[in-house]
């Protein structure tokens, strides 16, 4: 079933499903194909099994509660990846997503999407890395030149390859790049079908505990890997109250998850098929620390955004600074 003509005008829907195409995403649940007009009494909320502060707060109940004095009810929505989420955001099928990757808001803007940034998770850098696998002779990015890599296509990690080769004076042309999800990047790279794997947490950590990979050079002084936050902007802006609520309960579920590292992992680590150490070892790495959106990470979404224009993944230039954002009181 498909969305409304008239929700969404037909070039932009046809980039955006070429833009799924491209990044490996799946196409939007069933469930979700009908946009509807807003309606303040129910909040829903689009989220990954990697939104691990949104489902912390469902796994709870903490925002059922904390909006039953304004009469809201909250209905929960589960993604396989971020850009189709976004997509039921701009449609109005959505009025909130859960945290996504730095990579995937660039390619909403590009489609014309109308969301609004609410929060962003400060930097984690090394929640994503290039790996080698342990025997590997590979010890400097430089020695990737010729080489066959591994990653998602549009993807953070996308983007930490192009600015890791350009430090060392390659380009994506100076590689033969394998645009690959990751449950088939991993099966590349432990085959030996690929030299390096370019990928995030939790599946870094999977990697590295369970196959001994080594990690060739993470995100420190190359991308800051943050997590964004984002609104449908007709919701941000009728509905700021509720907003501040959601903002309020993510900041508590960050300063939880960070002070209780080992009941965080046992609580996720069923939710992501995983165990808790490995779980632990990449929430080490996640700063969960929820901030209202600043002028450095808009930046970075403006270097993204360039960064994919110039690989031609995106179709026309974005100006980030032209998105709306909400700020908490």
């Amino acid at each position: 079933m498909s969305f409304p003509p008239s929700s969404l005008d037909s070039s932009r829907r046809r980039w955006l499903a070429q833009a799924a195409a491209t990044a490996g995403i799946a196409a939007l649940p069933a469930a979700l194909s009908l946009a509807r007009a807003a309606d303040p009494k129910t909040l829903r909320i689009g989220y990954q099994k990697s939104s691990t502060l949104t489902l912390f707060l469902k796994s709870r109940g903490v925002l059922e509660k904390a909006l039953a004095p304004q009469r809201v009810a909250v209905q929960w929505h589960e993604f396989t990846s971020g850009l189709p989420l976004l997509e039921a955001l701009n449609v109005g099928a959505l009025d909130l997503s859960a945290d996504v990757a730095d990579a995937v808001p660039p390619f909403a803007l590009a489609a014309g999407a109308k969301v609004t940034y609410y929060a962003i998770e400060t930097p984690s850098p090394t929640a994503q890395a290039i790996v080698v696998r342990k025997d590997s002779p590979i010890t400097a990015v430089a020695q990737l030149k010729g080489k066959k890599v591994a990653f998602a296509k549009g993807a953070g990690a996308h983007y930490l390859l192009l600015e890791a080769l350009a430090q060392t004076g390659l380009s994506i042309r100076d590689i033969e790049p394998a645009y690959l999800n990751p449950a088939d990047g991993r099966s590349a790279f432990e085959n030996g079908a690929v030299a390096a794997w370019v990928v995030w947490d939790p599946f870094l950590a999977a990697v590295q505990r369970q196959s001994g990979a080594r990690i060739l050079v993470d995100g420190t002084r190359i991308a800051a890997y943050r997590r964004f936050y984002l609104a449908a902007t007709p919701f941000a802006q009728q509905h700021p109250d509720v907003l501040q609520r959601v903002y309020d309960e993510l900041q508590r579920a960050g300063d939880w998850v960070k002070k209780n590292p080992a009941a965080a992992a046992d609580w996720h680590a069923p939710v992501l098929g995983l165990d808790a150490a490995t779980v632990a070892a990449a929430n080490e790495r996640r700063s969960y620390a929820v901030r209202p959106v600043d002028a450095e990470s808009l930046s970075e979404q403006q270097r993204i955004a360039d960064a994919f224009t110039g690989a031609q993944i995106l179709p026309r230039r974005v100006t980030v600074q032209d998105s709306p954002v909400w700020r908490p009181a």
